[in-house]
């Protein structure tokens, strides 16, 4: 019996240690329900948050916004300075391996990339690198950047915004290859697999510096489109993370047991685009038109319910050079609406038609069917149409949209994002052209002196307002669900990165 006995509790012992070995090893999981997609394997192919903040933790960038901090802090790159104003070198970090192991960071890397965005056919940020005239590999850690003009505010073009791939794979497989097949980049989080319109899987990077044990093992970054469909399922435990929840069902989280809201301020601008190169937008009467004809307090107040802060400019408080005032300033004004629908010559008002993202952006759909009857009381017929996200951005970037409401994010530093939307010649969104603006903008890229280049910036701003390409509405107030037990730094930008969320074990 005593044998028997001792077998028994041997084998339990076993049993027992078999299990906290496997409690131990057990991989922490972390599903995030988004509303972006990414259209391929390509790093450089799109130009959303979701990609950017997916491949800058996969392949690394040179550095990234802290929020907290309030400045720019490295990644990839140790440390930066600023030799003349059309020179910018940067001292990579040593000893940061590629995830396969068999190389180490160099600046032939760095280079490599941002002449691949420059050149690749299907790169869809050339407007990022647009400001560099040449990029040097002055030794195996020093990249030189020299710009076409100097450019005070570059950290905000390149930083987290150019991906840093391997320069050896692409040359020994070529872009199709090494983007599908050996996507092996220097983040701190690999990718393990992309489904293209489902989901992307990430994993942690165990050798990353500073990654910590609570940071999730795997990320599953899931398409889920539907407000409703992320909701029922972070109640349901399919996943831990549901971003954008619309204001009507808040409460729904708020008051379950098994999630709550994250909530912080956003940097996003959402606008209305009118491009000049198609009628009638090319009348700048029936632009500002439309900028008295929205009633955005009743729309943030209806629609929203008072989850944004309305726009007089492109700014809001918590962005670089936020103006104290500009001019001119647009208050709902149905009168004058349509008195400047008869001067811009159509006494009998004119058809248009509004495009809008559905469940892109909170409330979107439901917000543009409240600007419709506002547009129509003054003259301006609007249809609203509604097509596929891949459809209407793709249309978009090649500048074959006429009038549509849209998001544009990442603008802690605005420059990138006027020049991107406004200036003549960088990308074809709005394909408005003014050449006073184009030289205040430009001035204010190569002024160094931060308080002079707020008032450059701020003159830049008054001259889009008048010729109102763009019709400036709110910035949103960003609520995720999150379940107990998970944590995440919900970011202004929107960008999500591993490293900002936690798994309490």
């Amino acid at each position: 019996m005593l044998r028997i006995f001792s077998t028994l509790s041997a084998a339990i012992a076993l049993l027992l240690m078999g299990a906290t070995a496997q409690q131990a090893s057990a991989k922490s999981r972390v599903t995030i329900g988004v509303t972006e997609t990414l259209t391929g394997h390509n790093p450089h192919a799109d130009s959303v948050a979701l990609g950017y903040a997916l491949w800058c933790q996969v392949y690394g960038c040179l550095g990234t916004w802290d929020f907290k901090k309030a400045e720019w802090v490295g990644m990839l790159a140790e440390s930066w300075e600023i030799t003349d104003p059309n020179t910018w070198v940067f001292k990579l970090k040593k000893g940061v391996m590629r995830h396969d192991g068999k190389a180490e960071l160099t600046s032939a890397d760095v280079v490599h990339s941002i002449n691949r965005i420059r050149t690749d056919p299907r790169s869809a940020q050339k407007q990022n690198v647009k400001k560099i005239k040449k990029a040097e590999a002055v030794d195996k850690y020093t990249v030189k950047l020299t710009t076409q003009q100097p450019t005070a505010p570059l950290l905000s073009f390149v930083f987290d915004r150019v991906m840093i791939t391997s320069k050896e794979l692409f040359d020994k497989y070529g872009a199709r290859e090494a983007d599908r097949k050996h996507p092996h980049g220097f983040g701190p989080y690999k990718l393990k697999k992309l489904a293209i319109g489902e989901r992307v899987v990430i994993e942690k990077n165990e050798s990353w510096p500073g990654i910590k044990a609570n940071n999730p093992d795997e990320i599953i970054f899931q398409i889920m489109k539907e407000p409703e469909q992320r909701i029922t399922a972070l109640l349901n435990g399919e996943i831990q993370i549901a971003q954008f929840i619309p204001p009507h069902l808040l409460p729904r989280v708020a008051n379950s047991k098994v999630a709550r809201i994250v909530e912080t301020g956003s940097v996003e601008m959402m606008f209305l685009a009118m491009n000049p190169k198609f009628k009638p937008w090319d009348n700048k009467n029936l632009r500002q038109a439309v900028s008295y004809a929205i009633d955005r307090e009743k729309i943030i107040k209806s629609v929203l319910r008072e989850q944004a802060i309305i726009l007089n400019g492109p700014l809001g408080p918590q962005q670089f050079g936020y103006p104290k005032s500009v001019t001119p300033t647009y208050r709902y004004d149905p009168k004058k609406a349509r008195e400047l629908v008869k001067k811009a010559g159509y006494p009998n008002g004119i058809e248009v038609n509004l495009i809008t993202p559905v469940n892109r952006y909170v409330n979107d759909k439901q917000v543009a069917e409240a600007m419709i009857p506002m547009l129509n009381a003054v003259g301006i017929k609007a249809r609203l149409k509604t097509p596929e996200w891949a459809t209407m951005w793709s249309d978009v970037i090649r500048g074959k949209s006429a009038f549509y409401m849209m998001g544009r994010g990442g603008m802690v530093d605005p420059s990138g994002a006027l020049s991107q939307y406004f200036e003549t010649g960088v990308a074809p969104r709005i394909t408005y052209s003014n050449p006073k603006l184009d030289t205040l903008l430009q001035k204010e890229r190569a002024t160094f002196n931060v308080e002079e280049r707020k008032k450059v910036l701020n003159k830049a701003i008054n001259v889009i307002l008048d010729d109102a390409p763009a019709h400036f509405l709110w910035l949103q107030k960003i609520q995720y669900g999150v379940a107990k037990g998970v944590n995440i730094e919900v970011r202004p930008d929107h960008f999500v990165y591993g490293w900002l969320i936690t798994v309490d074990k």
